[in-house]
């Protein structure tokens, strides 16, 4: 019957690993070459010779400025930087409320309200335009309120942005209240611009489901937050540096590391549910590490190399390798970040990307709504009586 084949189940792999839901033009990841672009650029190769205004125009505009049209558009986005006073007069009770779970539960909360009060409108209801106008606000603002929500919730004032520095070196400067050395600048803005955007991953998809239904963009930039915000997904570089602390000592690799692998445990830093080789983002921060140099990236690389011995010689055909998490870490620690700063500062980046995602859903009017298989008791069943 008809109806009996467009109701049937479709098997699809746990997590729908592998299952293509859309098209887009924004970019993908090549786990087998250890290799992924941003549009038709290598997103390591632009982290590699160009701005981040200049990467943010690329996926919100299609293509790489020049130097006028790099002028006009760091000109506009440092413009609107600023938080609007009802949304400042807020922040210390959301710092307050969020003092346990930190910056990024903040933002969720702020980044709503500043949505609600630059008057966001649905997707559904308003032109291209506006979403992009809506879209480069919310990009522009995430710092300064992450920024903002972590020095008050140290007890600190927050530092009004620069409109005068690029977008990475004023993250820092908003963040410490030093202008950054140019060597610790770039290195930051060189990690931002390879977080900007990894293929369909949790956040990125959970942005897309919800601009699927036409909300507000600060609603399917929240609901990326939340996603963000797993030990999974975003969770994970500063417990790839606690992981080196929980080492400790050189002569303590192998032990600990044949003990988590023989237990079957995650070692946190290494692996990836893409890359079946080197990630492409690990290569290109190591070698930035290594450009600072000292104990810790001296470590560090002893331990990436150790656990790369262990598991070939205990589970021999499996590869698992150094993920963006480990010397992401590693490089944020070097620059002075906060620990509790290296997921936020990771969120600071990925908007763009979620943006530039949001608003290529948002030229397609249908709605993300798949199907789940029933498992429960066989239905139905009379309702028992009392």
């Amino acid at each position: 019957m008809p109806g009996t084949e467009q109701n049937a189940p479709i098997d699809v792999p746990r997590g729908l690993k592998g299952v293509v839901v859309t098209d887009t033009a924004l970019g993908d990841v090549r786990g087998l070459e250890g290799f992924y672009h941003y549009r038709e650029y290598s997103a390591v190769e632009l982290a590699q010779t160009r701005t981040f205004e200049d990467v943010w125009h690329l996926m919100f505009h299609g293509s790489l400025p020049d130097a006028a049209e790099r002028a006009a558009f760091t000109t506009r986005t440092a413009a609107l930087r600023r938080l609007p006073e009802d949304v400042c007069d807020a922040l210390p009770a959301i710092a307050r409320s969020c003092a346990l779970a930190g910056p990024l539960a903040g933002l969720r909360t702020a980044l709503s309200l500043a949505g609600a009060s630059a008057g966001f409108r649905p997707l559904y209801d308003i032109g291209a335009d506006r979403r992009r106008a809506d879209a480069l606000a919310a990009s522009a603002i995430v710092p300064t309120l992450l920024t903002a929500l972590h020095r008050l919730g140290q007890g600190q004032t927050p530092v009004e942005p620069r409109d005068d520095l690029p977008y990475a070196a004023n993250y820092l400067y908003m963040l410490t209240g030093r202008e950054p050395e140019p060597a610790r600048a770039r290195a930051i803005e060189r990690y931002l611009i390879s977080a900007i955007d990894h293929g369909f991953n949790a956040s990125t998809f959970t942005a897309r489901v919800i601009a699927s239904t036409g909300a507000d963009l600060a609603a399917c930039l929240v609901g990326a937050i939340g996603a963000l915000s797993g030990p999974l997904h975003g969770g994970a570089p500063s417990r790839a540096l606690d992981t080196l602390d929980a080492i400790g000592t050189p002569e303590r690799i192998d032990p600990w590391i044949r003990e988590r692998v023989l237990a079957g445990d995650r070692i946190m830093g290494f692996g990836h549910p893409v890359y079946r080789t080197e990630d492409p983002r690990s290569r290109m921060l190591k070698e930035i590490a290594r450009g600072f140099g000292g104990p810790l990236v001296d470590f560090a690389m002893q331990v990436e190399q150790r656990v790369e011995a262990i598991l070939a010689e205990l589970k021999p055909g499996r590869e698992l390798h150094t993920n963006v998490e480990f010397y992401a870490g590693v490089v944020m620690e070097l620059c002075g970040l906060p620990r509790e700063m290296f997921t936020p500062t990771f969120a600071s980046a990925r908007v763009v990307g979620w943006s530039a995602n949001i608003l290529e859903q948002a030229e397609d009017s249908k709605i993300i709504r798949p199907a789940a298989r029933y498992t429960g008791p066989p239905p139905p069943r009379p309702v028992p009586a009392i």
